[in-house]
């Protein structure tokens, strides 16, 4: 199951540091994009924008094992801003129609799900599990996925191919996506399985 993030993890975390900084930045991209897509429907600013924070979400990985830069903060901006991400297109495609609501929410579900497994955690001394290698190959499935949809919002023979390619990963995306909801499900059952409870007065 690998190592969990326990709550000593914590101590001595640096917080200023270059990957946690770029991580931060793509944040700032989420209004961004549902403002292009809902507002002006300026489409190809909001794949550029998705675009630069799909590059940005390998390298703020990459510098943080290069630079021997890992920390915390760093462990809990990337998948908030993958979330994040996913959740402001899946819900600003919904809006402009390109995708179902039902694909909308499933997403989300899952999320909700899991962090509702969270309380759970903290009995045993736990803030969070390690990502998963399956939920960062949803993730990857899904940050390809929309944008394709997106570019497939319109008539011609790319936007047709890119509705085929995208409709492919979203639907792998999702699957995965819950795949991996029911393996995080299944080390938490083990986790409780195997670890007493923590006491409230230890540190």
């Amino acid at each position: 199951m690998g190592e969990a993030v326990t709550r000593e993890d914590r101590e001595g975390d640096r917080v200023l540091t270059i990957p946690n900084l770029i991580s931060a930045s793509r944040l700032l991209g989420v209004p961004l994009f549902l403002w292009l897509v809902l507002g002006p429907e300026a489409d190809v600013w909001a794949l550029v924008v998705l675009m630069v924070s799909g590059v940005t979400d390998f390298l703020d990985g990459w510098l943080a094992r290069k630079l021997n830069q890992t920390s915390e903060l760093g462990r809990l901006l990337d998948p908030v801003a993958d979330r994040l991400y996913i959740l402001a297109v899946v819900v600003g495609l919904a809006m402009r129609e390109v995708i179902p609501w039902w694909l909308a929410l499933s997403l989300p579900l899952r999320d909700l799900l899991l962090w509702g497994l969270v309380p759970v955690l903290r009995t045993r001394g736990y803030s969070a599990l390690p990502v998963h290698f399956l939920g960062k190959a949803a993730t990857f499935n899904l940050l390809y996925a929309f944008p394709l949809l997106l570019l497939g919002d319109g008539d011609g023979t790319i936007a047709t191919l890119a509705q085929v390619f995208g409709w492919s990963l979203a639907l792998w995306g999702v699957g995965l996506y819950w795949w991996a909801g029911v393996l995080y499900a299944w080390q938490v059952r083990k986790l409780l399985a195997t670890t007493e409870p923590r006491s409230r007065s230890g540190g």
